[in-house]
């Protein structure tokens, strides 16, 4: 390994020295059996505080949950709903998934199993803990163990996945196929090149073929884009197609086909070609040409994203570049840029965009950053080695946003994140001090310590805290600490499917004066209504002679508006005395 250099770090080094993580990092990555162990044992220490304590997050999340859910309740695994309407935006694989681990979780007897929400997100650990290994695995067909390593500890350490391991949601499995896709697909591509290669096994077009079935259930065409668009931009560059045949693109489909049509027949037996309206029409293609759900953003908005979403590997970003330029024809970095580039100006195009649409790219980055570390390639323009103080100021700056925040809305500092923050701040300033061509290794070392520390301090302290921001889970309390038999919400103004999904299915999402309506039609009946729906829920409420009484209400914190909301809670008389479990 090249010696570190230690240029204006030195006094750091007697206090934290260097050489000391460099031999223990020699040591986790000399055999793939102790790279393997050092990729899952980290990946659960950045992805497991905060798992099951953090509440159902709005929207999405407990959208699939509660659908999942209602499979559970109706014993139907074939159409898709939540609560009354159909959910047909995604494919059923996150579904199967969710409501396979969710009946594992009842089977070894987890308390109310269906409405604990980290079982539903069990697919996403397994899929972003899966996507680390896959990362390892597809860099080892362009780099030696260590830059792969390297690669998978980028991802490991990006912000955006570490969301996506906690949500309930399909892109960490999504990234799963992708990856084990373009592994399969360099694993073909990168021998054909050779002069004298011979034809590869039925290993790799099995993989390949697998994952872009099993991709297809989980998200659609995603997969399809990616994985098609990087083997015809190869073709294009090359002026051959004659590798593609490798790929044995007929037994390979019919295979994919032989996976997905089943489902796909059945579906379609069940409601016609509803849901090939909505989820390639309304749902891919329609993103394509429409701001959907508020959130169409201009081309470029992934790429300024990117350094907040891919970091801290993404401060190698302008010292990176032109070590990748400078090889872009070798065949290693034409296959990774055919991977990144076209889908990337497909989702920049896109007028809807959220973040984690470009996760699925994300890996190519990374392999090529570990590339250029690896061959000692990274720039030195000072202007561009200063950027390297951002590993040092996000974390200081993020840790006094993040304690702040905790006053304003939780009213408590947290301080056993504290120590955590604190660690995050040390080793960010060791990364910046040691970002030189000799040191990017040890440096990027230190980054992604420094952001797995801040995912433990504030996904695993902070976060579960601001209960202000998670409403639900209280509201949902009144419900089940009723005396109720079968005891039933309405809700006005605050409609957010967190309710649903812990306050049961039967939930009626309604405004002030259906809520007075609901509570009139019988005993056990509450409502939560938010503020700006009471002077309707009162009026009707007079004009129906409605009985009800009014209990404790609740406080929350609305993120999006930055402000305080309040929840009153409504009750019809004579509630029941005998309690059942909600749905």
């Amino acid at each position: 390994m090249a010696t570190v250099s230690t240029s204006g770090g030195g006094s750091l080094h007697a206090f934290w020295p260097a050489n000391r993580v460099a031999r223990l990092y020699d040591l986790a990555v000399s055999t793939h059996r102790r790279a393997v162990c050092l990729l899952i044992l980290t990946s659960l220490i950045a992805f497991l505080p905060g798992f099951s304590q953090i509440p159902p997050v709005d929207r999405d999340e407990p959208r699939y949950a509660q659908a999942a859910k209602q499979m559970l309740q109706t014993g139907d695994y074939v159409d898709i709903r939540f609560q009354n309407q159909e959910a047909n935006d995604k494919p059923v694989g996150i579904y199967w998934l969710q409501a396979a681990t969710v009946k594992i979780g009842e089977a070894l007897g987890v308390p109310d199993a269906r409405r604990a929400i980290w079982l539903y997100r069990m697919p996403s650990l397994i899929g972003a803990i899966g996507a680390i290994l896959a990362t390892y695995w597809c860099a080892l067909a362009f780099l030696s163990r260590r830059g792969a390593v390297l690669a998978a500890l980028m991802m490991l350490a990006s912000v955006l996945l570490g969301v996506e391991a906690r949500l309930a949601k399909t892109d960490a499995v999504l990234l799963l196929t992708v990856i084990l896709a373009m592994g399969a697909l360099a694993r073909v591509y990168l021998p054909m090149r050779e002069a004298k290669a011979t034809r590869p096994g039925i290993g790799p077009p099995a993989i390949l073929w697998t994952a872009v079935a099993l991709g297809v259930l989980v998200k659609g065409l995603v997969i399809l884009m990616i994985v098609g668009l990087t083997a015809i931009v190869l073709s294009i560059l090359d002026r051959s197609w004659r590798w593609v045949l490798a790929l044995r693109p007929l037994p390979g489909t019919a295979w994919a086909a032989l996976l997905v049509l089943p489902w796909l027949v059945a579906i379609s037996m069940r409601i016609g070609n509803a849901f090939l309206v909505d989820s390639v029409g309304h749902d891919t293609l329609g993103k394509l040409v429409n701001s959907q759900q508020g959130h169409g953003e201009p081309p470029g908005f992934y790429l300024l994203l990117f350094f907040v979403t891919f970091f801290p590997a993404s401060v190698l970003t302008g010292m990176a570049a032109p070590a990748v330029m400078a090889k872009r024809r070798e065949p290693a970095i034409r296959f990774l840029l055919a991977w990144l580039v076209p889908s990337w100006i497909v989702f920049e195009l896109a007028v809807t965009k959220l973040p984690h649409y470009v996760l699925p790219l994300y890996p190519a980055v990374a392999i090529l950053f570990a590339g250029a570390i690896e061959s000692n390639m990274l720039s030195q323009r000072l202007w561009l080695v200063r950027g390297a103080i951002w590993w040092f100021l996000a974390p200081l700056i993020f840790s006094g946003l993040v304690i702040a925040g905790a006053v304003v809305i939780g009213r408590e500092p947290v301080l056993l994140s504290w120590p955590l923050l604190a660690g995050a701040i040390i080793c960010g300033l060791l990364a910046w001090r040691l970002c030189t061509s000799k040191g990017a290794e040890q440096a990027l070392i230190y980054a992604a310590a420094a952001s797995v520390l801040i995912s433990v301090g504030v996904d695993g302290f902070v976060i579960p805290a601001l209960s202000p921001l998670f409403p639900s889970p209280a509201l949902a309390r009144i419900l089940h600490e009723s005396r109720c038999a079968h005891p039933v919400a309405a809700a006005a103004g605050y409609q957010e499917p967190s309710l649903v999904f812990l306050a049961g299915t039967s939930t009626v999402l309604t405004d002030g004066a259906g809520a007075a309506d609901f509570l009139r039609q019988g005993r056990c009946r509450f409502a939560f209504i938010e503020a700006r729906q009471e002077p309707a829920f009162a009026a009707r409420a007079q004009t129906i002679g409605l009985r009800y009484d009014r209990r404790a209400g609740i406080g929350a914190f609305n993120l999006g508006h930055v402000q305080r909301i309040s929840i009153a809670v409504f009750q019809s008389k004579d509630a029941g005395e005998k309690r059942r479990p909600i749905d």
